[in-house]
């Protein structure tokens, strides 16, 4: 098949999966421009000889969007629109043997360990001096920041140290660094992602060390706001609540992924906790940092989940009220140690499950929205979008949370900038205000 002969070397980056893989594309095209390499993110020209897709492997859904990512851009290979296609991220790291044998027209598979390697394909250096620089693709008033690789927690159904290996703290004079690097480009949100935030230190320093890390990035001169992400709650720090509520410019929010509340399960998940001490850990938090958001993840239809159990899991949210959940139906994932039990609930059986906790989920926020109707908040706008400018409160991380609406044809605000927001009009999962 005759193939293109412009010898353009332009890369464009494609993105699938979680915010960890938004930082591993960043790093990867700051690379490609520090070796004079053009690059692009997801563009819609069709302009790149060369694209790079980095991959998610983590559930069925996700590992379905990277192969059909794959195959549509092998197609274009072989109708001749690009002339390579290199695949990367966590499913080439888990499946690439069978990546190799099934898709043949894709040029090169790496994991997520091999940045040099491919670097070296491309006929370029891996430059050790651009720590902490990357091109951000995210809008350039918030970064997403990554403190660690991999885990070292042992969960049942989790295949995320099959793709990322054991925890690896990041040193925290680098994560300094990188820090104002991004507030000298105008970032003002740090967003903290890791596997598990909470093991941070452990391996370098011999101790956890995230309340310290959060002081030295909130020294950081331009960051206004840090947001704590994937805080296990197993173990964790618990002196983090106390730099929280000391520190302005760190956000009253944590993401604490608990996956599920029944005892029988949590063991079954291998997640060292237990529901009286995933209560109190919720209590203590709130006792802290009065006032905080708290956001969840819970898992509906693990295998052997039995309808009681689904229902301990709905009264746990509707006691609780979680400022913000998520759920996910279980995804059967080989080479996990929850593969070895039988995956019993039918998926119809998890969708229904699913739907309940989100219907649940549904009106506890617009309790906690109706509250809010006539208060100020500090609001941190990233687009517009229609007739309306959209924007966040510290209690909201972008794209999984709520949102503040602003009528862009009676004022205006600033994308990048923050405003005081009077709400004026809530529903499920929005506000609405305006400027004061």
């Amino acid at each position: 098949m005759k193939t293109k002969t412009t010898k353009n070397n332009k890369v464009n980056v494609v993105t699938l999966g979680c915010s960890k893989n938004i930082v591993d594309s960043e790093v990867l095209m700051g690379q490609l421009k520090a070796n004079n390499i053009p690059v692009t993110h997801e563009s819609s020209k069709n302009d790149a000889s060369i694209i790079i897709i980095n991959t998610c492997g983590f559930i069925d859904n996700a590992k379905q969007e990277s192969i059909d990512t794959i195959l549509f851009y092998a197609k274009a290979k072989e109708q001749g629109k690009i002339e390579k296609l290199i695949v990367t991220g966590c499913l080439s790291e888990r499946y690439k043997p069978e990546l190799e044998k099934e898709i043949t027209n894709v040029d090169s598979y790496f994991g997520t360990h091999d940045l040099p390697k491919l670097l070296k394909t491309l006929g370029a250096d891996y430059k050790h001096e651009l720590v902490g620089e990357r091109i951000i693709t995210t809008p350039s008033h918030y970064a997403y920041f990554k403190i660690s690789e991999g885990c070292d927690r042992p969960c049942s159904f989790c295949a995320i140290p099959l793709m990322r290996g054991n925890h690896v703290s990041r040193p925290m004079e680098e994560l300094v660094k990188e820090a104002k690097y991004l507030a000298s480009k105008g970032t003002k949100e740090l967003m903290l992602i890791a596997q598990d935030s909470t093991y941070y230190g452990l391996d370098i320093y011999k101790k956890r060390e995230l309340a310290q890390l959060l002081n030295r990035l909130a020294d950081v001169e331009g960051i206004e706001w840090i947001r704590l992400h994937y805080a296990f709650p197993t173990g964790f720090p618990m002196e983090v609540l106390d730099v929280m509520r000391e520190r302005e410019n760190i956000c009253n929010y944590i993401d604490i992924p608990l996956q599920h509340i029944s005892d029988n399960l949590l063991q079954s998940m291998r997640r060292g906790n237990s529901k009286a001490k995933t209560i109190e850990l919720i209590n203590e938090i709130r006792n802290r940092v009065p006032g905080i958001a708290i956001r969840t993840t819970m898992i509906a239809g693990y295998p052997g989940e039995t309808e009681k159990e689904h229902q301990e899991m709905l009264q746990f949210i509707e006691e609780t009220k979680f400022d913000r959940l998520g759920v996910f139906t279980y995804s059967h994932e080989e080479n996990t140690h929850a593969h070895k039990l039988i995956d019993d609930v039918p998926e119809d059986i998890k969708q229904e499950r699913v739907d309940a906790v989100m219907q649940l989920q549904q009106g506890i926020s617009h309790k906690i929205n109706q509250q809010k109707i006539g208060k100020i908040f500090k609001v941190l706008f990233d687009r517009k979008e229609g007739n309306y400018f959209i924007g966040r409160t510290e209690y909201d991380s972008p794209e999984v949370d709520n949102e503040v609406l602003v009528d862009a044809t009676k004022q205006y605000v600033r994308i990048g900038d923050f405003a005081n927001i009077k709400i004026t009009e809530v529903c499920e999962f929005d506000l609405y205000g305006e400027v004061v």
